[in-house]
């Protein structure tokens, strides 16, 4: 697996003579093998190469591609926007013997495409003038190391791509690799303390620290912030150097902890008090107040020793404000945060549009193929299927929503990263509602309602069929569910008499089941008592899928058994109009723009 991303690579193939040679790639580098549906046996088929590609490439995944280097170029152009967040794309021979970093050089491509002409006895053809000039990138410090100052790097990269030397000043991060020419032109300096860089001098630090931190429920943010600021500095402690922030799991919804550790943009690891306990042996500062709080004799201290490991040392003990406290510890290497303890946990309730990908958010896709974890009703699970590989799928039946938001509640409980998919919008008729309110009413457990709740929002049915027609939501309108399911009849009726008293286009969401087949017949019968039966009438089905079907009729003729569950039902308000461009019929509400434009004369 791709360690600049962590994503599983996607193996790319155009026909089936690249089969064995795909499967072979994916085997070395853990990744999957994508292919034509029908035509070649793969993990997942795709129906269009560039579409799928650029699909891909927008998710995040890297990409090796068994083809002509041209093509991964073209599926992906138009999607290219920053460097230094574009995933490995690599092209590789029809013999396998040449393997070509195409984009995401400094993020992992260049090690990628080496590992597989290793695998096949290839050659990597990098083309980065760093690599080739120094044998190196020095943009790219090896796990566990970060650049003080990522803008330095052109400077200093410029200077000994043209011949200059370097001096090494502390640890030379890159080792085995030699450093280059030794001289003055440039300093590669190696610390974890605040060092100014520059065109000339490039700072390195090893992320061998952990901060640990203690805080009073609703501790003020400011009031963290500035303790911890006050620690770094008086022991000249870069941030830079700093692996992660280590706490105790009931804080794992708190505030101030949660905004620093964004704004520092360090991951937050979580220990439980007896995990915390057994450090006591090694605090500065044992507590039995702290111990009869919480069941652990420190929470800072012992946070930062648990995730630095045996051999960690306190290198700032105990430092305390009114609400707050925070300890330093440094481990003898760089510190893996997710070595120890567990994350924060977070369910991403993910909107992906009625179905088909070019309708699906960036966000969306990146969301999916970076979770731990992917859950929904198998038929939405099936229309992200190229991101989301098997083993991180977990499909619950229709019917069975509750059950389903509460699992991903428990699994980010468990420090998982979680995409819930639902169709269209997640905060539409779906399941980010579910997701709040299981939460609100203390349906889950105590850690599941600590997670992080992101919710992302995709194209509703809605607007999908309003697009398909033309514009029938240009003046006010609302939506409707005429399931009665979970809201009693009485209640829905009121809706659609004041949707129809307001003169509300209108959009009917679950408009009839096997069952339920008099709800749209009602519905319509209350809307014709205030708006004429040529009002326009939008039927769309399967949006954005192979079988879309998407018809205009009229409310005075729309029949009930011209409607299925997977039906939307957009109903335009007295002023909605209808006209024909191409063979096909358009429909529009005017919002009063001509009522705006001057006369001539």
């Amino acid at each position: 697996m791709n360690s600049a991303t962590n994503l599983m690579p996607a193996v790319v193939i155009l026909d089936p003579a690249a089969g064995v040679l795909g499967r072979a790639i994916a085997d070395a580098t853990g990744g999957e093998l994508h292919g034509p549906a029908g035509r070649v046996q793969a993990d997942h088929g795709f129906a269009q190469a560039t579409a799928h590609l650029a699909e891909l490439f927008l998710a995040g995944r890297p990409i090796i591609g068994i083809c002509a280097a041209g093509i991964l170029i073209r599926s992906v152009a138009a999607c290219l926007s920053d460097k230094l967040a574009e995933p490995p794309v690599i092209a590789v021979s029809a013999d396998g013997q040449h393997v070509v970093p195409l984009l995401g050089g400094h993020r992992g491509a260049n090690q990628l495409s080496a590992d597989v002409a290793a695998a096949l006895g290839g050659t990597a053809v990098v083309t980065t003038a760093g690599d080739i000039r120094l044998g190196l990138a020095l943009d790219a410090p090896p796990p566990g190391w970060v650049l003080a100052n990522p803008a330095d790097a052109k400077g200093v990269m410029g200077r000994l791509i043209a011949g200059g030397t370097a001096r090494v000043a502390g640890e030379w991060p890159f080792a085995p690799a030699a450093p280059p020419a030794e001289g003055d032109d440039v300093v590669l300096a190696a610390t974890e303390r605040p060092l100014e860089g520059g065109p000339t001098v490039l700072v390195y630090h090893p992320q061998r620290l952990v901060i640990g931190i203690g805080a009073a429920r609703n501790c003020p943010t400011e009031e963290l912030e500035q303790l911890l600021g006050d620690a770094l500095a008086d022991a000249e402690l870069a941030v830079g150097a700093v692996a992660c922030i280590a706490t105790i799991d009931l804080k794992a919804d708190e505030r101030a902890i949660l905004d620093v550790a964004d704004r520092l943009g360090l991951p937050v690891r979580l220990f439980d008090a007896a995990a915390l306990e057994r450090e006591t042996p090694r605090l500065a500062n044992p507590s039995d107040i702290v111990f009869r709080e919480v069941g652990c004799h420190g929470v800072a201290e012992a946070a930062a020793l648990a995730m630095t490991g045996a051999d960690g040392e306190l290198v700032v003990a105990k430092q305390k404000s009114a609400n707050a406290t925070v300890a330093i510890a440094r481990a003898p290497q760089p510190v893996d945060p997710m070595s120890a303890g567990r994350g924060l946990g977070h369910v991403h309730v993910i909107g992906i549009g009625p179905g088909m990908a070019d309708w699906r958010t960036p966000e969306a896709g990146r969301l999916i193929a970076a979770a731990d974890e992917v859950v929904g009703y198998d038929l939405y699970l099936d229309l992200v299927d190229a991101l989301v590989p098997a083993a991180k799928r977990t499909a619950f039946p229709l019917g069975q929503e509750t059950e389903r938001c509460a699992y991903a509640l428990e699994q980010a409980g468990r420090g998982r990263t979680v995409a819930l998919i639902s169709s269209g919008d997640a905060g539409i008729y779906a399941m980010a509602a579910l997701v709040e309110e299981l939460v609100a009413d203390g349906q889950v457990s105590d850690a599941a309602s600590r997670v992080g709740i992101t919710v992302s929002p995709g194209i509703s049915a809605l607007q999908a069929a309003a697009a398909r027609v033309g514009a029938p939501l240009g003046h006010d309108f609302c939506t409707i569910s005429l399931s009665d399911l979970l809201t009693p009849w009485a209640a829905i009726e009121g809706r659609v008499r004041a949707a129809a008293d307001g003169d509300f286009v209108v959009a009917f969401y679950n408009p009839v089941s096997r069952r339920r087949r008099h709800q749209l017949a009602d519905a319509k019968t209350i809307l014709l008592e205030q708006r004429p039966g040529d009002t326009p009438v939008v039927l769309a089905s399967n949006l954005g899928r192979v079988d879309e079907n998407v018809r205009v009729t009229t409310l005075a003729e729309l029949r009930v058994d011209d409607v299925d569950m997977l039906t939307l039902v957009l109903v335009g308000a007295s002023s909605s109009r209808t006209h024909v461009m191409q063979g096909r019929t358009r429909v529009f509400t005017p919002r009063g723009y001509a009522a705006k434009r001057p006369l001539e004369g």
